[in-house]
C-alpha cells in the first residue's frame, strides 16, 4: 500500500503503525495527492491511505482522477476530525474507508485490513459526525428511503436502524445479543441490498426513512 500525507511526521507515524503487523507492507509515500495519483499508477498497489487536505491536488480529487484512470486500488481517507464538508464528500464517494487523524492505531489498522478485504470501514465517530449532519429530507426522499429498506428482513431492519444511532459492529452485537462476526455478516447483506457503498450511507438512508419531528 501508499500512504500520502503532506505532515512528513504523520507519515512516518502512519507507517510504523502499519508495518508493525505482518500483513501490510508500504511501498510508497507521497506528500501531496498528485505524488499519490503517480505513486498509485506506478505501484498498481491494493490500498492507498490518503489525507483529505494536501497542497495542490487534494485527497478525494487524487482519488477521483485515480478512479478515472480506472484504478482498482481501494481509498481510505484520513482527516482531522473538524473538516465537516470533507467527511460529507468523503462519505458520497464512496471511499472503503474514513478514520480520523486522533484514531486509535488498532481502527487505523481496521480500516487497512477492511479495505484489503473489499469490505467499508467507517469509524463510529465518523458516523456520528455525519449523522448529526442530517438535515428534515422531503417527502420524496423520505418514500424513496422507505421503499429501498423495504428489502430488508426484519433482522436486517433492526441492525441498519443501530446503524443510524452510531454504533459500531460490536456495539451492535451487544444490543443485539449477537457475535461481532455475524453483525458483520449482516451489513455486508445490507449495503449489498440497498446499493451502499458503505455504513454511514445505509445509516443516513435509515434517517431518511423516518418521519419527521421524531427524534431517532
Amino acid at each position: 500500500m501508499v500512504v500520502a500525507d503532506d505532515d512528513a511526521l504523520i507519515r512516518a507515524g502512519v507507517r510504523a503503525v502499519l508495518e508493525s503487523v505482518p500483513d501490510v507492507e508500504v511501498v510508497g509515500e507521497a506528500g501531496d495527492g498528485r505524488g499519490a495519483v503517480d505513486l498509485v499508477l506506478a505501484r498498481r498497489v491494493d490500498v492507498a491511505l490518503l489525507d483529505i487536505s494536501m497542497p495542490g491536488m487534494d485527497g478525494l480529487t487524487a482519488i477521483e482522477h485515480l478512479r478515472g484512470k480506472g484504478s482498482a486500488t481501494r481509498f481510505v481517507v484520513l482527516t482531522a476530525f473538524g473538516a465537516r464538508d470533507n467527511v460529507v464528500r468523503a462519505v458520497g464517494s464512496g471511499v472503503a474507508g474514513f478514520v480520523l487523524k486522533n484514531c486509535a492505531p488498532e481502527e487505523l489498522i481496521r480500516a487497512v485490513r477492511s479495505a484489503h478485504a473489499g469490505e467499508a470501514y467507517l469509524s463510529p465517530a465518523v458516523t456520528r459526525l455525519v449523522l448529526g449532519m442530517v438535515r428534515p429530507e422531503t417527502a420524496r426522499r423520505r418514500e424513496d428511503a422507505r421503499r429501498r429498506l423495504s428489502v430488508l428482513s426484519p433482522r436486517e431492519s433492526e441492525v441498519a436502524a443501530l446503524l443510524a444511532e452510531g454504533l459500531s459492529n460490536a456495539d451492535v452485537g451487544t444490543r443485539l445479543h449477537m457475535s461481532e462476526t455475524t453483525i458483520k455478516t449482516y451489513v455486508s447483506r445490507i449495503l449489498t441490498k440497498l446499493g451502499c457503498a458503505n455504513r454511514v450511507q445505509a445509516a443516513l438512508l435509515v434517517r431518511d426513512a423516518e418521519d419527521p419531528g421524531v427524534s431517532p
